[in-house]
């Protein structure tokens, strides 16, 4: 005898409700047991499929954010540093510089936990609806000079550029040439007001015109960036956290032994 629950999922199927179809026996015989109204029901069913496409979704974006590991804010210490205090950390958290597509600079020596905090505020985004893309400066530039030719430098720089919320590691670490300066300019005019930025850099943007060798390219560049912007600068006086916890070989053997 065929389950009557077996036309309604292949319904669903065809509505393209797939997580409902799986879990209508389910919610059917939860139906029954707790005397659910029809009102009742239907909430349950289609905020089940709702719940399961939003947690799709961010896993999704989760996935072509292409972060360098998995770092939320719950593990972002505030005490391990002096750039951001309680009250400048949950204005950050409530995302409104995202909508209103602000450029976030983290200056400051390498180790002091910049790039920890641009990683969490990016999958903080990402819980929250916004789609974030992670690059390097590095591989922006090698993006940017090989998209015409390359499929997978193509599909990078659409979801770069789709994304609500662009985050560039390590910008200005080396010194670039003029097409690379070029290209980067164009990158910035092409997004400017229309997505939020974070940058980080041991730089501060005044040293940012040795890098470039252009000053006029530099002023253009940072005219759009700063244009809507905070500087976040993490002073030397944060010690390095990666040298704070860095595993050893030798921290239980002495140098005579």
């Amino acid at each position: 005898m065929t389950n009557p629950a077996d036309g309604l999922q292949e319904k669903c199927r065809t509505l393209r409700l797939a997580e409902t179809a799986k879990e209508l026996p389910t919610l059917l015989r939860n139906a029954e047991a707790e005397s659910w109204t029809y009102h009742e029901f239907i909430h349950k069913l289609l905020s089940h499929e709702l719940n399961c496409r939003e947690r799709k979704s961010i896993d999704r974006n989760m996935k072509w954010a292409d972060f360098p590991y998995h770092k939320t804010l719950t593990e972002y210490d505030l005490k391990e540093q002096h750039a951001i205090g309680e009250r400048q950390f949950k204005l950050l958290k409530e995302l409104e510089w995202v909508a209103e597509n602000f450029t976030l600079i983290l200056m400051g020596p390498p180790g002091a936990g910049k790039t920890h905090l641009a990683v969490g505020l990016g999958i903080h985004a990402i819980n929250h609806g916004y789609q974030v893309a992670f690059i390097s400066m590095a591989e922006l530039i090698y993006v940017l000079k090989t998209r015409e030719y390359t499929s997978k430098s193509r599909t990078r720089y659409k979801r770069i550029t789709s994304s609500n919320l662009v985050i560039i590691d390590d910008v200005m670490y080396m010194t670039i040439d003029p097409k690379e300066a070029s290209l980067f300019f164009q990158f910035i005019y092409e997004l400017y007001d229309n997505v939020a930025f974070i940058l980080t850099s041991n730089k501060g943007p005044n040293e940012w015109g040795k890098f470039l060798g252009d000053p006029t390219l530099t002023t253009a560049i940072l005219d759009r960036l700063l244009h809507r912007s905070e500087i976040i600068s993490f002073s030397e006086e944060d010690d390095s956290l990666r040298m704070k916890y860095r595993k050893t070989l030798f921290s239980e053997i002495s140098v005579q032994s």
